[in-house]
């Protein structure tokens, strides 16, 4: 008989802060203990097997600017670049409201700093949740605020979203197209990274357009992760990855995570829910061919994008170890690719 208990997750990246932060009915602590309009709660956290992640801050305007919901995204405007205090405001704020659940939930979520506070909430059945912040705006040119952040406990950055800020331009939304779209990194972006490497604070290279990809490639001293990204000879959408991306990822024993938004995995690049899940598995096949066993894991992009049906929630992850069993993948491969993958990379980051 099958056994019944779902494959741990460690998950690359999920937008639920976000969700919470510009819920205005319900609060924070309300919206863990149960939401069905959402990804990721508690209950279907339990109910699909997911353990941890990395938990973004994407910093809005104060208001009114969550993800977009539209038909494609297809050549779709990105917003002005976002000045620094309210980049502040909202990022502050939603770090925040991942300490408040901590503390609401002192036996269902920790926040990690390191693998073996990863390890040790996996074991003790809280989720291993891990500051990540998507787009720096926060972050002053001289740095000083990144030192807070750290403190605070952020361990994962992601230079851009898909804007432009003082340290990089994001790769626009646009299919079919290359990722080659803009200048890279700026000489704040350089010191950035350089900062993130003294402080061991993994850079994220989703989101960056092709140049800051290979300036980070060509600056860092630690693996290279895309957080939540796919393979552009699948979906030719401009943030998916190229084999020359992949062949780079792979040479610094770096790792991707599968994002299950369907504008990055379909081939015509469509926002449709019924997308098929054999269509995350040929996408898992090519990253296993480029990185190999080590090197694949999941960026579900939870909270941030329209995912499949058959997915639907964090409640559904089952489905997909499902139909990767049935393909023929072992179970030693799901378990490096639901977590053990991700720690590896962590491990090697944060050493």
């Amino acid at each position: 008989m099958p056994d019944p208990t779902p494959i741990p997750v460690f998950d690359g990246h999920n937008d639920m802060l976000l969700r919470f932060a510009l819920h205005r009915e319900r609060t924070p602590e309300q919206l863990f203990a149960g939401d069905p309009q959402g990804h990721i709660d508690l209950p279907r956290a339990r109910a699909g097997g997911f353990a941890g992640g990395l938990f973004a801050v994407f910093p809005p305007p104060l208001r009114g600017e969550g993800p977009p919901a539209p038909k494609s995204y297809a050549d779709r405007p990105m917003p002005a670049e976002l000045a620094l205090e309210p980049a502040r405001t909202s990022t502050v704020g939603m770090l925040s409201i991942l300490l408040r659940l901590e503390r609401a939930f002192p036996d269902d979520l920790a926040v990690c700093r390191d693998v073996g506070d990863i390890r040790a909430a996996m074991a003790s059945g809280r989720i291993a949740a891990v500051m990540h912040i998507e787009g720096a705006e926060a972050i002053d040119p001289d740095l000083a605020m990144l030192d807070v952040l750290h403190a605070a406990g952020l361990r994962s950055l992601g230079l851009v979203w898909s804007r432009p800020n003082a340290f990089a331009h994001g790769v626009p939304f646009r299919f079919p197209s290359t990722g080659d779209i803009g200048p890279g990194l700026t000489e704040h972006g350089r010191a950035l990274v350089r900062a993130c490497n003294a402080r061991r604070i993994l850079v994220d290279l989703s989101h960056l357009n092709e140049r800051g990809f290979w300036d980070v490639a060509d600056l860092t001293d630690a693996p290279l992760v895309a957080s939540h990204s796919n393979v552009h000879a699948l979906c030719a959408s401009s943030r998916n990855l190229t084999a020359r991306q992949l062949d780079a990822i792979r040479d610094s024993r770096g790792l991707v995570g599968l994002n299950f938004a369907c504008s990055f995995l379909r081939p015509d690049g469509a926002m449709r829910s019924d997308t098929d899940l054999d269509v995350l598995r040929r996408h898992l096949d090519a990253l296993l061919e480029h990185l190999g066993e080590d090197g694949v894991a999941l960026g579900s992009d939870f909270d941030g994008a329209a995912v499949p049906a058959a997915i639907g929630s964090a409640a559904g992850l089952p489905a997909l170890f499902d139909q990767l069993a049935n393909a023929g993948y072992g179970d030693d491969l799901l378990r490096k690719i639901g977590a053990e993958n991700w720690l590896g990379v962590l491990e090697r980051t944060w050493r």
